[in-house]
């Protein structure tokens, strides 16, 4: 097998050079045009105001990073494009000191309901009626304690107006994303060459995570799933990993986070002589993950391309639908701030296909109790139709070419 094994862990982290000094992250003029775009669409929905809650909308929206906790944390975006923080009066100096797009600062005191100065600040705005959306991603607590006082208005989900715009990705973001795709790619390579018979998943998860650090990602990875054997046939994991046997499959799910843009792919190869079948069910595969590419055409929606992929493994008795040996879940989703955004690539999403659109391309076909094969990378549209943001796996016996 080209590229698979023959290092160790001390020669490839000390290969590693920093590579992402020259990418710049989101600049505010790129935010206000986010809100400028977000008004554009609450006017047109003859919306009166979003609530935006603490976490990747906020952010997307207004630059301020802030967790989803206990406390309502969050803005309101008018209609008329004048934007507002809802914060705990303590915390109201780290909001000043986090908030990027400027605004209003209106705290609530830790005895005091924030759904109550919500409503407050709909009225100073004279809003006594009207539609209101709010953020899709807000907890439970907040929006049914906003909902139970304010009966006077129409709540709705605003995902109407944040998959609108967060879906469609500037040409900043891509570049960011392919940044962190390439360095993800580069870890890829080098986890395939320090692996040996033995080798617990503990230990590659550990060297994935430095590998990523050094490329210049000082949170490490993202997230991290490294399957041997049988445990590769379970899409996201088991409880107890086993250690690597030879002539087995190996499956690594990883990413980072570059500038709040997140990296996600999946290598699955064979360490050691392919079987008869891991060869034949590798390299369908590779040709679902064709099929899926190639449906991502402009004007074709989400749907097609799920279609696209089980038809084609249908044409060799897998399946069908999500039966298995098959595939057993979507053929992919979107990506950018959150690792699982829209659009999603299932057959129930009629999202017509745009230019700006990202997302992943990993129709994994799953064998019980033997192995499962997903090959993972990402899709970006452009005028001209689909990209890759990495180029797929070449073979099984040259896997990354």
């Amino acid at each position: 097998m080209i590229g698979i094994g023959g290092s160790t862990i001390e020669e490839e982290l000390a290969k590693i050079t920093p590579w992402v000094n020259d990418i710049q992250p989101i600049q505010k003029e790129e935010f206000l045009k986010r809100i400028e775009k977000a008004t554009v669409l609450l006017n047109q929905q003859k919306a009166k105001a979003m609530y935006l809650h603490a976490g990747t909308n906020l952010y997307y929206f207004t630059g301020t990073r802030w967790n989803s906790s206990e406390r309502m944390v969050g803005a309101i975006l008018y209609a008329d494009g004048s934007l507002e923080y809802i914060a705990p009066k303590f915390e109201e100096g780290t909001i000043l000191d986090f908030m990027l797009v400027n605004g209003k600062v209106r705290c609530w005191e830790e005895h005091e309901s924030p759904y109550t100065l919500f409503l407050e600040l709909l009225h100073e705005k004279n809003i006594k009626n009207g539609t209101i959306l709010i953020d899709e991603a807000t907890p439970f607590f907040v929006s049914n304690g906003i909902i139970k006082l304010g009966t006077q208005y129409q709540f709705e989900d605003a995902k109407s107006i944040t998959a609108t715009c967060r879906m469609i990705k500037s040409k900043n973001e891509i570049n960011i994303i392919q940044r962190a795709m390439d360095i993800t790619l580069a870890v890829q390579k080098a986890v395939a060459k320090i692996l040996y018979v033995g080798i617990s998943t503990q230990e590659v998860t550990s060297f994935i995570n430095e590998a990523h650090k050094r490329y210049g990602i000082p949170s490490g990875s993202y997230f991290c799933i490294v399957l041997f054997g049988v445990d590769s046939s379970f899409p996201h994991g088991v409880k107890t990993p086993k250690i690597l046997g030879d002539n087995e499959v190996v499956l690594v799910d990883t990413g980072c986070m570059l500038y709040d843009y997140i990296s996600d792919i999946t290598r699955t190869y064979v360490f050691g002589t392919p079987t008869k079948e891991q060869r034949a069910i590798w390299n369908i595969e590779k040709e679902t993950q064709l099929a899926a590419f190639n449906a991502a055409q402009l004007g074709k929606t989400c749907a097609d391309i799920d279609n696209a992929s089980r038809v084609t493994l249908e044409n060799y008795h897998l399946g069908p639908d999500y039966k298995l040996p098959g595939l057993p879940h979507r053929t992919g989703h979107g990506i950018g701030l959150d690792i699982h955004e829209w659009p999603y690539i299932v057959r129930n999403d009629h999202t017509i296909l745009q230019p700006g659109m990202c997302f992943s391309n990993e129709p994994m076909i799953c064998v019980p109790d033997a192995f499962g094969i997903r090959h993972e990378d990402h899709i970006y549209m452009t005028e001209d139709g689909p990209k890759w943001f990495t180029e797929p796996m070449l073979s099984i016996d040259n896997p990354f070419g």
